[in-house]
């Protein structure tokens, strides 16, 4: 039997929890209350320059592999993957290290600032193999549901990996700071830092120098357009600028549909993708399964202040993405996690896709996009903005050898307000919460409510957790608890 089931919010998540659940059959309507679908996943297009909003780097080309597959498809059906030479380079205070596309190449980019570290990086990247391989084939797959499912002969062995810590196991091996901060550096991506990153969690550096970076054609917003399309293929109907404002539950204490500012629209299943501690906001009190305390207890991953910049001219020494690593990585750690303040010396990222990708900027012209990690929740102010911007860009300069304030055409900023605004995010944060040992698998919020019949969840903030391909995955997770449970 098919049933009619609303999708809140158009994310990765979202996007692949409906085409799932269309391609099984289900009438499926999503509801973005933005004007373009994708999420936090959006574009800025202005005077011929194009930027992504949100996420800017592709990784784990495999799980987008296994994305399309389910549906007979391939992402070259959708768009142009280019794998990036140089993947990225990392800017430290006197010097600058490019990290090559395979790992024979980095191997010797290590061998030639530590001695003896080619062999270490090579024993450290079998055990990254392998827990990538864990953790792809017996853990991400699972809702988390229960602790049982962490449970399989694979995973019993890999135990004292959930009693270390990334950080430890980097030191262990390499002395050299520069090469430390560079092997940490993945686990950013998981919203916590290396110290209180779980040892399994190395894998990350496979997806780094295994796996390589990649770069679709357009941008990540391709992706984004390439999912749509499916979603659409498989009959899934999209309403942008509509709003959800409460998820309906009937006198059985069962989801039944969703109101758009009192226009009621009826639902065999909710599922929202949007935030989700906003989720539960659009539900009565007494539906909800998490307190107000149980969320500001809980370990956010950034929020993020970034600048849009379209440069005149073509920018030198710098490469697609880029990392500055210029100050104090713990100092800037402990201003987001411990002691939650702005930044006094921030460590900062900016990527310029114009470099390996034409058609994101004007002939003769760079796009930047610079992003410095903050705490959520923190005030965020025009004064803010532009004191920060003046800092990273004096530092920009420095270290790349170059002038640059007087051949800004413009910019544009995103901070802790507009992903409120725009996302209705928990504190302005950016990725979710993060992925910390005691906010792993069935420790996340649950992809099903415990309080509420027929609605569930999807998204960074729940299984598996931050990332683009672990909200393909949440996404898929969502879908098949919803069709599991459909047919009992």
């Amino acid at each position: 039997m098919n049933h009619k089931i609303a999708v809140i919010g158009s994310g990765f998540s979202s996007l692949a929890a409906a085409a799932y659940l269309a391609q099984s059959g289900h009438e499926v309507t999503m509801f973005e209350k933005n004007d373009t679908v994708g999420g936090r996943a959006r574009r800025l297009e202005r005077d011929g320059f194009t930027f992504d909003i949100g996420p800017s780097w592709y990784w784990m080309p495999d799980i987008f592999e296994r994305f399309f597959a389910d549906f007979d498809k391939k992402p070259s059906d959708y768009y142009t993957l280019d794998k990036l030479n140089p993947a990225y380079s990392v800017y430290f205070e006197n010097d600058r290290i490019q990290i090559g596309d395979n790992l024979e190449a980095i191997k010797q980019t290590f061998e030639a600032i530590e001695p003896g570290s080619a062999q270490k990086l090579q024993e450290f990247m079998d055990k990254s193999s392998e827990n990538y391989d864990i953790a792809i084939k017996n853990l991400v797959y699972r809702p988390g549901e229960s602790p049982l499912e962490l449970v399989t002969p694979q995973t019993v062995k890999k135990l004292g990996a959930f009693i270390g810590n990334v950080s430890k196991d980097v030191r262990k091996k390499f002395k050299d700071p520069k090469l430390v901060s560079i092997l940490e550096f993945p686990v950013l991506f998981l919203g916590a830092t290396p110290g209180n990153t779980p040892s399994f969690y190395n894998f990350m550096n496979y997806a780094d120098f295994g796996l390589g970076t990649w770069h679709p054609k357009g941008g990540m917003y391709e992706v984004i357009l390439g999912m749509k399309k499916l979603a659409e293929e498989q009959g899934v109907v999209i309403k942008t600028n509509a709003p959800v404002t409460e998820i309906l539950v009937d006198e059985h204490g069962t989801a039944e549909g969703i109101s758009l500012d009192g226009e009621i629209h009826l639902f065999d299943v909710v599922l929202s993708g949007a935030d989700y501690h906003h989720s539960e906001t659009l539900l009565k009190s007494k539906y909800r399964q998490y307190s107000e305390k149980y969320w500001d207890k809980k370990t956010f991953a950034p929020s993020s202040l970034i600048f849009y910049v379209g440069f005149e001219g073509k920018l030198k020494n710098v490469d697609h993405h880029n990392l500055f690593f210029d100050t104090d990585f713990t100092k800037h750690a402990n201003e987001i996690y411990e002691d939650p303040k702005w930044p006094e010396d921030p460590l900062f990222y900016a990527n310029f896709t114009s470099i390996t990708d034409s058609q994101t900027a004007p002939d003769g012209c760079e796009n930047g996009f610079f992003l410095i990690p903050l705490a959520p929740g923190l005030e965020d102010t025009p004064t803010l903005r532009e004191e920060y911007f003046k800092k990273i860009m004096d530092r920009f300069e420095k270290l790349t050898d170059q002038k640059v304030m007087d051949r800004i055409l413009f910019k544009e900023s995103f901070c802790v307000n507009d992903f409120k605004d725009a996302y209705n995010s928990y504190k302005g944060n950016a990725y979710g919460m993060a992925n910390t040992l005691l906010q792993t698998a069935f420790l996340r919020p649950n992809l099903r409510s415990r309080k509420v019949k027929s609605l569930y969840f999807t998204g960074q903030l729940t299984v598996p957790g931050p990332g683009v391909p672990p909200s393909l995955i949440s996404g898929k997770l969502a879908a098949q608890l919803i069709n599991k449970h459909l047919s009992t």
